[in-house]
């Protein structure tokens, strides 16, 4: 627990995320209204209790009319290259257990530090224990996804895609869709997001 809440400090998502709701003179119910994501939910993750998966932290940076790659992203790094090296323990964005319950999926930045970027890679971990719940989000941008083990089903505008290692898919990201693993095994993934507000 120490280690994640070291990590999560290093992430600093929720007091970004509190600078920018306050610098827009909104409150929290305002910031609840216009993503549908409960108080409670929001003040944990401002106060560092809980780091939104991917999908809610996207609502979160729609909400807020930023890019979602505002909150991985270092104030004064302006590098025209960005090195990730394998095992950079400052790259891990793990979601804790909220009531018990394990939660959906990991993530972490693969150009966490990268300044100005117009589109944001993450490493993916789907646990098929926990995506049944799985909710549709959509946003402006574009996505897209390359399976690297296990099988994973894509949700996109009413169509079922089912995708298994070596398969990858590119989407519109204003048709509603949602992520989830199948079978057993946990399933890992490369995606790419780029979102435009």
């Amino acid at each position: 627990m120490d280690e994640f809440r070291a990590e999560v400090k290093e992430l600093q998502i929720g007091p970004q995320i509190r600078k920018l709701r306050q610098d827009r003179r909104l409150t929290l119910q305002d910031l609840s209204a216009e993503t549908e994501l409960s108080k409670p939910l929001l003040s944990q993750i401002e106060n560092e209790q809980v780091i939104p998966p991917l999908a809610t932290l996207l609502r979160i940076a729609k909400a807020l009319k930023v890019p979602l790659q505002t909150f991985f992203e270092e104030e004064d790094n302006n590098q025209k290259c960005l090195v990730v090296r394998a095992g950079d323990s400052n790259l891990i964005n793990r979601r804790p257990q909220q009531g018990g319950t394990p939660q959906p999926y990991l993530y972490h930045s693969l150009a966490y530090g990268k300044k100005h970027k117009h589109m944001e890679p993450f490493l993916v971990e789907f646990d098929p224990k926990q995506t049944v719940s799985s909710q549709a989000v959509q946003h402006a941008g574009e996505e897209f996804l390359y399976v690297l083990e296990g099988c994973i089903e894509l949700t996109h505008g009413g169509e079922i895609y089912v995708l298994n290692a070596g398969d990858s898919v590119y989407w519109d990201s204003n048709e509603p869709h949602s992520l989830k693993a199948l079978g057993n095994e946990i399933a890992h993934g490369i995606a790419v997001l780029y979102t435009r507000n």
